[in-house]
């Protein structure tokens, strides 16, 4: 028997490298289960709105930007601006459905709030890790910055 033909180390490494590649794209194709939206039902003031609050010094002005849908669920977050200054920004809804959304956006959500407080605008870096979520807070807060600067 020939020498090469009784081992056949390329076939093997071939096999090994499709098998990896196959399974790899299984798992990546996997998605979690998710539950409808009846979690986050909507009320008027949480689809987009302002509202003035009279408060010592000026008058402070709440915004709720719009929702927006990404790949894990619903973004939306609300605004507060006194004497043209972003003063608070709060996650109004945010994926939560399983325990890896929650462990994520409990790191993220603070982490984005920061960084609008600091930028006073929707030009933040997105967060590590939750870019999905990072994307639609950046979108909802430049519609809620919309709405309160136009």
């Amino acid at each position: 028997m020939h020498a090469l033909r009784k081992n056949r180390p390329l076939r093997r490494m071939v096999l090994a490298s499709a098998t990896t590649v196959s399974a790899m794209v299984l798992l990546l194709s996997l998605k979690p289960h998710t539950t409808g939206l009846a979690v986050g039902t909507s009320t008027p003031a949480r689809q987009g709105g302002a509202s003035a609050a009279a408060s010592p010094g000026g008058a402070s002005k709440s915004v709720t930007g719009r929702t927006v849908q990404t790949r894990w669920g619903p973004v939306q977050v609300r605004i507060t601006v006194k004497d043209g200054r972003l003063t608070d920004v709060t996650a109004v809804r945010y994926p939560t459905d399983n325990p890896r959304d929650r462990e994520i956006n409990s790191y993220a959500i603070p982490q984005l709030r920061r960084e609008a407080l600091t930028a006073q605008s929707a030009q933040i870096d997105m967060v590590s890790g939750a870019s999905y979520t990072s994307t639609g807070y950046q979108q909802s807060l430049q519609s809620a910055l919309d709405q309160a600067h136009g």
